[in-house]
């Protein structure tokens, strides 16, 4: 079985909306591209680290439709991977499916879900908030790639949105921090739901 990884950029008010730039979601948002002053070297190795071995894309609809415009006009590294792997888009519409290797999921999109991961080996789900709720929700991925940024927006489309099931996750390498101040969270997801207690009643007390 394969593995799932939702990747995501966001503040530190965990916004996740229109990081890239103005036009990829400008729905009510005034921050789009807010991502684009804080990029640096150590993040963009990081990304570049991230999607080592990745063989599959999982994607939005609106997402599919800004890499599809992008990306085949490119030949950079992300571009030669991207055009060369396997795209599957959740859609309810009928979107255009011209960038070569693009499927649309059907109606039972966690089905779907259930059998790419079977099909692959290293998925990879990109931006893509409304899909992101829907496999949280599920608890259909395995880890989660977050940077998270210096800086609070106060509005926007959240990584965890009303909705989110308790889970518990564990931090699988130390936080890495770049030279902007982005620090780079790499979780995988375990079994069970956050546990509670009464803090008195811990060793030691405070």
């Amino acid at each position: 079985m394969g593995l799932i990884t939702l990747e995501l950029f966001a503040t530190l008010d965990l916004v996740a909306q229109s990081p890239g730039g103005p036009e990829e979601d400008p729905e009510n948002f005034p921050h789009g591209g807010w991502q684009a002053p804080l990029l640096d070297e150590t993040s963009g190795a990081q990304v570049a680290a991230a999607y080592e071995g990745t063989d599959a894309l999982l994607l939005g609809r609106r997402t599919y439709d800004i890499f599809a415009a992008y990306w085949p006009h490119h030949n950079d590294s992300f571009a030669t991977l991207f055009n060369a792997i396997p795209k599957y888009v959740a859609s309810r519409g009928t979107p255009d499916l011209s960038w070569d290797g693009s499927t649309r999921l059907g109606s039972d999109l966690v089905g779907a879900v259930r059998e790419i991961r079977d099909r692959h080996e290293n998925i990879k789900v990109v931006g893509s908030l409304n899909l992101v709720q829907t496999l949280l929700r599920e608890k259909l991925f395995d880890r989660l790639d977050l940077w998270v940024h210096p800086i609070v927006l106060g509005s926007g489309k959240k990584v965890f949105a009303e909705g989110a099931v308790p889970s518990n996750l564990t931090l699988l390498e130390p936080p890495a921090a770049g030279g902007k101040g982005t620090v780079y969270l790499r979780y995988g997801l375990v079994e069970g739901t956050p546990a509670v207690g009464n803090i008195d009643d811990m060793q030691g007390g405070l």
